[in-house]
């Protein structure tokens, strides 16, 4: 195993994270660009924060989410980089962002749990969109006639809305919480998500309004405790784009 000073092992952390442009771990880096050298855990990670202070007051900044770490852009410069992406944001319509909901606080949960706490019948659009994008996936079944699936949210959810583990959800309790997940969401899409953004899933996930508000028109809600969810959210999704590196 060969040396690497201080110096040289902050530049290769570094440009690591940005060639790759997506999440690394410290046993990622450890076990790739720092193979053939001498250091341990406890450095690459002390290296790491002293980044996180460098790039602090920068327009793009160092943050660990739940897969490891990432440059994104600070969230106060997002209007101002609109005009880059060509591109427009997917849309989500309210009822795939309430389902969202109830998956990441119920977890794991059935679609007939889902349809009971939002008091409507969930279009297989919703949960087919949220499965491509990688935000929920199967975890199991429940043990009852028919054996349902058990959704769950996966790390791809955590790093889209910024969050290292479930824990960082906003309490219930608090009647702005959904709203403030929401307003959390920073993204660093991946070759797969950009596939996930495209016209036909825009075009899928419209769908997914139009019969799920057909369905919500004919259909009386039960109170349960996404009655706080504002209007708005069903647009913050967009903001994400904005923050990727």
């Amino acid at each position: 195993m060969k040396p690497i000073n201080p110096i040289q092992l902050k530049q290769l952390i570094e440009a690591s994270l940005f060639v790759l442009a997506k999440p690394l771990s410290v046993k990622a880096i450890k076990e790739t660009v720092l193979a053939d050298f001498s250091v341990s855990r406890t450095r690459i990670q002390e290296t790491l924060d002293e980044l996180q202070q460098d790039y602090q007051e920068r327009g793009v900044q160092l943050v660990k989410i739940a897969s490891g770490y990432r440059f994104q852009t600070q969230e106060i410069l997002s209007p101002y980089l609109q005009p880059l992406w060509q591109e427009k944001s997917p849309k989500y319509s309210r009822a795939t962002l309430e389902t969202l909901a109830v998956i990441a606080y119920r977890q794991p949960v059935t679609r007939g749990d889902i349809e009971y706490i939002r008091g409507v019948a969930i279009s297989s659009h919703i949960i087919k969109s949220l499965a491509d994008r990688q935000w929920i996936k199967v975890v199991g079944h429940k043990e009852v006639p028919g054996k349902p699936a058990l959704y769950a949210t996966t790390p791809a959810f955590l790093d889209y809305f910024n969050l290292t583990k479930l824990a960082d959800l906003p309490a219930l309790t608090d009647a702005a919480s959904l709203q403030g997940l929401f307003d959390k969401v920073q993204v660093a899409l991946d070759e797969s998500n950009d596939d996930d953004s495209s016209d036909d899933h825009q075009d899928d996930d419209q769908q997914v309004n139009d019969e799920q508000n057909d369905s919500e028109n004919g259909s009386d809600t039960t109170t349960n405790e996404l009655d706080d969810v504002d209007d708005e959210a069903v647009d913050v999704v967009e903001k994400g784009q904005n923050l990727t590196h």
